[in-house]
C-alpha cells in the first residue's frame, strides 16, 4: 500500500527509461525518478522512500528525507508567500504549501514556524500553524527542569504557548512575559509547575537569587547607557521598566535593592545614579 506523507520500504515493480515504478502491481505503483535510482537497481529490489505529490499532483517517490512527515511537527522556514498561502522548505524539490486559513498570524518570508503536516480535503499534503490540538502531555519533566521549545501562539491575555521539545504543551504565563517573544521564537525555560493534566507552566526567568544577580548587572549596564544617571527611580511605571530593561517592576526593584546594598548606586526622588 502506498502511504502519502510517510517513509516506507517499496519494491521495484518495473524499470522504465525515466526511472522505476515501485509497488506491487500496475494499479498501485509510484515513480522513483531516474536521477534518484541507485546503480544496479533491478526489478524485485527494495528501497526506502518518502511518498509525496509532484507539481502535477501525481504520487512520486524520493530517497530524500524530508524535515517533516505525516502527522508530525517540525520548525520549517518560509521560502515565499503567494496569493493563497506560503511555501515552506521541507527538504524536497517541491515546496510544502501552507494556506492562509491555516496560519495563526500571517507568515513572513525568511521566518520559521512550528507546523504540523496533514492531508487536506483534496488529498494533498499541507502544513498548518494551528498545532495546539496535536501536542501531547508528558511526565518527562518536573519542577525546576530546564526545557527548550518553540513559541507557536501568543495570547495577550494569557501568555505565550510553547511546544516543549516541539511536542509537549507548555505555557509562559502573561506575568512572566517581560521579554518580547514572537511566533517561531526558540526559548529556553524553567518548569515552574507540572499541572494535573500533564501540561507545563514555564518561566523564562531563573530562580529569584540567580535572576536578581543577572538583573542587577543588566540594570547597571543600562544606567551606564544613560551616562550614569537613570532619569527615574524605582517607582517608575511597569511599562517604562519593561521597555528599558525587559523585566518586571518587582524584578527591577529587587535588582536596584541589590545594587544599593552593594554601594554601587544612589537613589533620589527623580533618578538613580552610579556612585563615583
Amino acid at each position: 500500500m502506498v502511504v502519502l506523507g510517510e517513509r516506507q520500504g517499496m519494491t521495484c515493480y518495473k524499470k522504465v527509461d525515466f526511472g522505476v515504478y515501485l509497488g506491487s502491481n500496475e494499479n498501485e505503483r509510484v515513480l522513483l525518478p531516474k536521477k534518484e535510482v541507485p546503480e544496479d537497481f533491478e526489478e524485485g529490489d527494495s528501497i526506502d522512500v518518502f511518498i509525496y505529490k509532484d507539481s502535477e499532483d501525481r504520487l512520486i517517490a524520493t530517497t530524500r528525507t524530508p524535515y517533516i512527515t505525516l502527522n508530525n511537527l517540525a520548525v520549517l522556514n518560509v521560502k515565499s508567500v503567494g496569493k493563497i498561502g506560503a511555501f515552506l522548505d521541507w527538504g524536497l524539490e517541491k515546496d510544502l504549501f501552507m494556506p492562509f486559513k491555516e496560519m495563526t498570524e500571517r507568515a513572513e518570508e525568511g521566518k520559521s514556524y512550528l507546523v504540523y503536516l496533514y492531508v487536506d480535503k483534496s488529498d494533498r499534503l499541507a502544513a498548518t500553524m494551528k498545532v495546539y490540538k496535536y501536542l501531547k502531555t508528558t511526565d518527562k519533566y518536573a519542577k525546576d527542569d530546564v526545557v527548550t521549545g518553540t513559541v507557536f501562539e501568543i495570547n495577550n491575555n494569557i501568555g505565550a504557548f510553547v511546544a516543549v521539545d516541539n511536542k509537549y504543551y507548555g505555557l509562559i504565563p502573561k506575568k512572566e512575559m517581560h521579554t518580547k517573544l514572537k511566533l517561531g521564537s526558540q526559548v529556553q525555560a524553567r518548569v515552574t509547575s507540572v499541572r494535573d493534566d500533564g501540561k507545563l507552566n514555564l518561566s523564562i526567568n531563573k530562580k529569584i537569587p540567580e535572576q536578581m544577580e543577572e538583573d542587577a548587572i543588566k540594570i547597571l549596564e543600562v544606567i551606564k547607557e544613560y551616562d550614569g544617571e537613570l532619569p527615574y527611580n524605582d517607582k517608575a511605571s511597569p511599562e517604562i521598566i519593561a521597555r528599558d530593561f525587559g523585566i518586571s517592576k518587582a524584578a527591577f526593584k529587587r535588582g536596584v535593592g541589590r545594587l544599593l546594598k552593594a554601594g554601587k548606586i544612589d537613589i533620589d526622588e527623580k533618578s538613580i545614579k552610579i556612585k563615583e
